[in-house]
């Protein structure tokens, strides 16, 4: 029974570190607009601002792995979920660019290593459970997501200042962070051992689930940055119909993760991830062959369904890949998720300027059929490995 309790404790703990993760960066994402009139960027500027945030996310995964062997996901995991609450109010009321630009390299970093080290700790409640959790937990990052964007409309709509409404946020969020950490799982520190070898080469398994949260993440880009574009101009439809794309490529995919633990248990990881990508192919695929609003809604929420389960599957599975620890391997393959989740959007640009922009998001579909056969197979290793383990 004791240990009955200190899992759920810890599963609990877990879901509050993604829930604070997606309140955090929509709260941010909602000031974005304030910290552009009131510092004066135009758009070229805020767009050059906006990457220190990237550079600092890549800078943080990459070191990520190390800290994780070094200190054990449940330290790093508070310390960057502390720091990145801390940040938020910083970044959001920075005096000028320049310190704007060095809020968000610290505020990017820690969230890199806050992804890192609460993927660790999922991985950790997952094997202890002896049951699939990854995909509520991202799940539960996509509904902070929606909270957080939520609070923030609510409290511009009641005319609350924005450094109160802010400021608050970020006090609760940290308080919360706070209060989960000790029931966080106790930490898993590499062997010394393994210290010594992390700068050797890493299993070739790695290598293939990076490059579908790759091509995972660069759909997720592709589709929030383009959707809209997409149905406004290339099929005419008014702004307010046009983030109805969006809106429906996020339902699914929060729908979808929710469900995904239960499919998992029911058919198999490797299963679950083939038959939702290749949904997510055929869907998108078919809806912008079509040309027309009702079809290309629904291909972006097949998108939706489609990704939904692919990174909380990949990720996973990189965890228990075997010759490198989890923090080594989460990092690896969160690092490469990150830069899919960079390149995809101007590389739709692109293919958009010398054909159309449907051609451009084809691309994202073209990526959920590769993700179907290729991590169909490496997830689904995985999680047979993993069961032999078990038994």
């Amino acid at each position: 029974m004791t240990r009955f309790v200190i899992a759920g404790r810890a599963r609990a703990a877990v879901c509050v570190l993604f829930l604070v993760n997606g309140f955090v960066w929509a709260t941010w994402v909602a000031e974005i607009p304030s910290v552009q009139a009131r510092l004066g960027l135009g758009p070229a500027a805020l767009g050059a601002t906006l990457l220190c945030a990237a550079a600092g996310g890549v800078a943080g995964l990459l070191g990520a792995g190390r800290w994780v062997d070094r200190v054990g996901g449940r330290r790093l995991a508070t310390a960057a979920g502390l720091g990145l609450c801390v940040l938020l109010p910083l970044a959001a009321f920075a005096p000028g660019p320049w310190g704007l630009r060095a809020a968000l390299l610290l505020f990017g970093a820690a969230n890199g290593l806050l992804d890192v080290s609460m993927n660790a700790e999922a991985v950790v409640v997952e094997e202890e459970a002896g049951r699939p959790r990854m995909s509520s937990f991202h799940g539960l990052f996509s509904l902070g997501g929606w909270l957080g964007a939520s609070v923030a409309t609510a409290g511009m709509a009641a005319g609350v200042p924005d450094p109160a409404r802010v400021l608050a946020c970020a006090a609760l969020l940290a308080a919360s962070v706070a209060l989960a950490s000790p029931s966080l799982p106790p930490p898993r520190l590499a062997p010394p051992r393994a210290m010594e070898d992390r700068g050797a080469r890493l299993p070739p398994a790695l290598a293939g689930l990076g490059a579908c949260t790759f091509l995972a993440l660069m759909g997720e880009g592709a589709v929030g940055d383009w959707s809209a574009v997409y149905l406004r101009t290339e099929l005419r439809l008014s702004a307010a119909t046009a983030a109805q794309g969006f809106a429906a490529f996020s339902l699914a995919m929060a729908a979808a993760r929710f469900a995904g633990d239960t499919a998992v248990r029911r058919f198999g990881a490797g299963a679950v991830l083939r038959t939702s990508a290749a949904l997510g192919a055929l869907g998108l695929g078919l809806g912008l062959l079509a040309g027309r609003p009702a079809p290309a809604l629904l291909g972006f929420a097949c998108a939706g369904l489609g990704l939904a389960n692919a990174v909380p599957l990949l990720f996973g599975a990189a965890g228990r890949v075997g010759g490198v620890s989890s923090g080594q391997a989460l990092a690896s393959v969160s690092a490469s998720g990150y830069l899919g989740y960079l390149v995809g959007p101007p590389l739709i640009g692109l293919l958009a300027e010398h054909a159309s922009l449907g051609s451009g998001l084809g691309l994202v579909a073209v990526g959920c059929a590769l993700i179907a056969l290729l991590g169909g197979a490496l997830v689904g290793a995985r999680a047979g490995r993993a069961a032999q383990v078990s038994t």
